[in-house]
């Protein structure tokens, strides 16, 4: 199979390349870039003219649901999503039901994938048995199964031995240990951002030092026992600030953020009246921190862009907020978004984003993809700069409707995805 793409704006910032280029793709692979590619016989050619051509995308933080939750989610519907989302891949957390511990369960989504998937699925193991923080998973059989990293997300490593040796123990395989950094004794009934709006609001707070103190035991963890370590959907200040003097010592830590974090603050919880759209773990927190995490954005501090995609069935939603799910969905959302609202605007630029939501995500889960150097992978997305849409949650793939950003009118959007040069239609 030979595919040309003409005329596209391709950006790749792993050979630095922000250029008007054909892209010629022969059985899977990135077989040349250059201008004016003439087309061999029976080759497909896709015109990308006025269109950014990228590495596939990669969203490094997704729950797919399956097994256990399928009404939620499916690998089939949250792959649809991510592919109309303008993502080639997604790694997949394993809080589901049974939790992904063991080589049974991971090659359960790796054969749904492979048989109903619209996206490459990448499984995450937990890093303890039955995520209860305890006794360590099998990590040899979870990675012969398929498993890229490792986290207990949704549920932080709390006890401190348990993530001294699940850093020990993932070094002779070369994975990341995830972690949702979170102290769960600090504010442990909180629903929102302890302060001025959890205050005014009278709903019980989760500080950011809950948040703060699990990664700086994280990080004294790391510098004594070595292994790499990332931080899931960071979302404050001084959290940002402890991973940038972690890195500055040369310590292998990476960390992401989500769009929510980046673009909303507890205020909104405030404005949507009280929306349980506005309810997610970590939580909105304050302007002050969204700035610093823009600024990390801006400055590469921050590694990667994520969703935390975390889709939950209306009626879970549809009570008071205090008792609602924490998370909302970001698959088809998140590439709009941060087009629009972080582009656009000039907070960052189009190179620094597909670094952040392709070449990082590659090289943190240690997987192929993040670049289209010849001999690559032929993992690309399409998507436009001037292309305008508006989200309609009613019009997901995804079975989640659970967006705080319904409605938003966006400039900029995802066109097309190709796996291994094959056109994905959803």
């Amino acid at each position: 199979m030979t595919l040309l793409i003409r005329n596209g704006r391709v950006v790749d910032p792993s050979q630095a390349l922000d250029e008007t280029l054909d892209v010629l793709i022969q059985d899977g692979v990135v077989k040349r870039l250059a201008a004016a590619i003439k087309p061999p016989g029976k080759a497909e050619v896709v015109d990308a003219t006025d269109l950014v051509v990228a590495p596939g995308l990669i969203d490094m933080h997704v729950h797919l649901r399956e097994p256990g939750f399928e009404y939620k989610e499916t690998v089939e519907s949250g792959t649809r999503a991510a592919a109309a989302g303008g993502f080639t891949a997604v790694a997949c957390m394993p809080n589901t039901r049974p939790v992904n511990d063991n080589r049974s369960v991971t090659e359960h989504i790796v054969g749904e994938a492979e048989r109903h998937g619209y996206a490459r699925v990448y499984p995450i193991g937990a890093v303890t048995k039955g995520e209860k923080g305890e006794e360590l998973a099998e990590y040899g059989d979870m990675v012969a199964g398929g498993v890229v990293a490792l986290s207990d997300d949704g549920l932080p490593v709390a006890n401190s031995e348990a993530m001294r040796r699940a850093l020990l123990y993932s070094r002779h395989y070369d994975l990341a240990v995830i972690q949702h950094a979170e102290d769960p004794t600090l504010g442990p009934d909180g629903v929102m951002h302890e302060g001025e709006f959890s205050t005014r609001l009278g709903l019980p707070g989760l500080p950011g030092a809950a948040e703060d103190a699990m990664v700086a035991r994280d990080l004294l963890l790391v510098e004594d026992n070595g292994g790499r370590y990332h931080v899931a959907h960071l979302s404050t200040a001084r959290s940002l600030e402890l991973v940038k003097l972690a890195k500055d010592r040369g310590l292998s830590v990476t960390c992401e953020v989500t769009p929510h974090h980046l673009l909303l603050t507890d205020r909104d919880v405030l404005e949507s009246g009280l929306s349980t759209h506005t309810k997610m773990k970590p939580p909105l927190r304050s302007e002050a921190d969204r700035l610093a995490l823009v600024e990390g954005l801006a400055d590469g501090s921050i590694d990667v862009i994520a969703s935390d995609h975390a889709p939950h069935h209306a009626d879970e939603k549809d009570v008071e907020f205090s008792l609602a799910p924490f998370g909302i969905v970001g698959l088809e959302t998140t590439l709009a978004l941060c087009l629009d609202r972080l582009v656009r605007p000039g907070l960052i630029s189009l190179s620094r984003l597909v670094e952040v939501l392709a070449v990082n995500p590659a090289r943190v889960l240690g997987v192929a993809g993040g670049t289209l150097k010849e001999g690559s992978v032929a993992d690309v997305t399409l998507f436009s700069l001037s292309r305008q849409m508006t989200v309609n949650a009613s019009r997901f793939r995804s079975k989640g409707r659970n967006t705080p950003f319904d409605g938003w009118k966006l400039r900029g959007r995802p066109v097309s995805t190709f796996i291994a040069g094959r056109h994905v239609v959803v």
